[in-house]
């Protein structure tokens, strides 16, 4: 890990919770659009192998799934303030094959491949439980305001015909409104704890391995060429 990395490793807060909301709530549409790209591109790639077609497919997703990496980790920096470094090692200064070989044994092209296939069940977990927290949470804390516009203005819980309660007055909705304050603040800790989890697992799978930092601080070491090219 480079010093700035380190420092900011060190020194980093919660996420905030604007960022951690709007982070998991694009998990889900850009999950769908991952694992329906990867499928259907891994699909045609593999079944049109034989014929060499599929070679220069599956190239592709290689190495858009690589850039893709790159966007999701500025995403992750952007919006819950997690720097993950880049795990790729430097090409080999030799014909497309080698390098493309240097790409394929590189662990951490697999990784991001896994991570982009784990976001769509990931996102689908992380936008049930955000969104089911907070229109429990903002449906109670304004039940006061809106109760009185509903059929027959009341509300009833669960059902009209079989409810546990009935809130028909500002009164009776006031206890129900506290617990919907205190469910806010629940929902918010929430968010910010899943945004945190999600961080972490994406600089697991995103960023480099131990042995992968050693590598890359020796390289970092080395007299820099001009025949040295990043992957």
């Amino acid at each position: 890990m480079s010093s700035l990395a380190a420092e900011r490793e060190l020194s980093r807060s919660d996420p905030s919770f604007g960022g951690s909301l709007v982070y998991l709530l694009m998990n889900l549409p850009m999950g769908v659009l991952a694992f329906a790209l990867l499928v259907s591109f891994i699909s045609a790639g593999v079944g049109t192998a034989v014929v060499w077609i599929g070679l220069p497919i599956l190239a592709l997703v290689v190495l858009t799934v690589r850039g893709a990496a790159r966007m999701e980790r500025a995403r992750v920096y952007a919006l819950l303030d997690r720097y993950i470094d880049l795990p790729y090692l430097p090409l080999p200064a030799a014909g497309q094959s080698v390098r493309w070989k240097a790409r394929l044994k590189d662990g951490s092209t697999w990784r991001d491949l896994g991570y982009f296939f784990l976001l769509f069940p990931l996102g689908i977990v992380e936008f049930v439980l955000v969104t089911a927290f907070w229109s429990t949470s903002l449906g109670l804390a304004g039940l006061p305001i809106y109760y009185r516009f509903l059929p027959g203005g009341e509300y009833r819980f669960p059902t009209w015909e079989n409810a546990w309660f009935t809130v028909d007055s500002t009164v009776s909705a006031l206890p129900w409104a506290a617990l919907g304050v205190l469910c806010v603040a629940l929902s918010v800790a929430l968010t910010k704890a899943l945004a945190g989890m999600h961080a972490r697992l994406a600089a697991a799978l995103l960023g480099p391995t131990h042995a992968q930092r050693r590598r890359l601080e020796d390289s970092w070491g080395e007299v820099p060429t001009m025949s040295t090219v990043r992957g």
